[in-house]
């Protein structure tokens, strides 16, 4: 009896090796398919590298916060600024706000209602070379053109890359207390405005008709107005008038 069960254990041994094999073979192939690829070290990476590079979106404005929002003068939420609901509003004239991050190449989209004679905007490519955002960050104009000063001239009206290149017909903007659809894509040089689902603006950083516009306007005393390869991204606070941003999100473009 003895004598079998010794030559049965001696024929089950290949098959015990086969199997645990097959078991380290599969635990193996289990772990690289859920584990993540294994990331190579090279040079430090900076801004925009560090962020999110899958095309997810990423939210400014979530609940009755703002995380990716920061003062321009102070950190935190200045005073003036609330959020309520996923509504981020201000009332009057208030400190600037800028993303935590700065962004590169990017696809960002909001809504924004501005209040009666508001004066506001969102800018790109920003950084604190000088005491202003608008002196090195390009902006597209939130206004209320019907009463606002500047809404009497198309170049810094509604939808304008301000006082650089005109807002489109009229029609394609909401008046005061109505929610209006922004969307700014930028892509290595070049900037593209939606308003409310329609195209409105088209134009090269750099271009040579970019650059005679810029000598022809007040930019033309700040030579890195529109020259930052990645900047920060702000919402303009310190003009006149009330301005609601809601629904804030960016996602990067590889």
């Amino acid at each position: 009896m003895r004598e079998f069960r010794a030559r049965a254990m001696r024929g089950l041994w290949p098959l015990g090796l086969s199997l645990a094999g097959a078991l380290a073979l599969g635990g193996a192939m289990s772990a690289n398919a859920t584990s993540p690829p294994a990331v190579h070290r090279g040079a430090q990476q900076t801004g925009q590298d560090l962020l999110r590079s899958d095309g997810a979106w990423q939210t400014f404005i979530r609940g009755d916060s703002a995380p990716l929002l920061t003062g321009w003068k102070h950190p935190g939420l200045p005073a003036g600024w609330t959020v309520h609901d996923g509504v981020l509003s201000k009332g009057g004239p208030v400190d600037d706000l800028v993303s935590t991050q700065k962004y590169k190449d990017f696809d960002l989209r909001l809504e924004w209602k501005i209040g009666k004679e508001g004066n506001s905007g969102i800018f790109y490519r920003a950084t604190h070379q000088y005491d202003e955002i608008y002196w090195t960050g390009p902006e597209y104009q939130l206004l209320d053109d019907q009463n606002a000063p500047d809404g009497k001239h198309r170049i810094t009206a509604a939808g304008s890359v301000y006082a650089m290149y005109p807002a489109p017909p009229v029609d394609v903007v909401h008046p005061y207390g109505h929610w209006n659809a922004a969307r700014i894509v930028v892509r290595g040089n070049h900037v593209t405005y939606w308003m409310n689902g329609r195209r409105i603006e088209d134009y090269d950083l750099h271009s040579p008709e970019w650059q005679k516009r810029v000598a022809g306007s007040k930019f033309s005393a700040y030579p890195g107005y529109g020259m930052a390869p990645e900047g920060l991204i702000g919402i303009q606070g310190n003009h006149p008038g009330a301005v609601a941003i809601r629904n804030m999100r960016i996602r990067i473009l590889p």
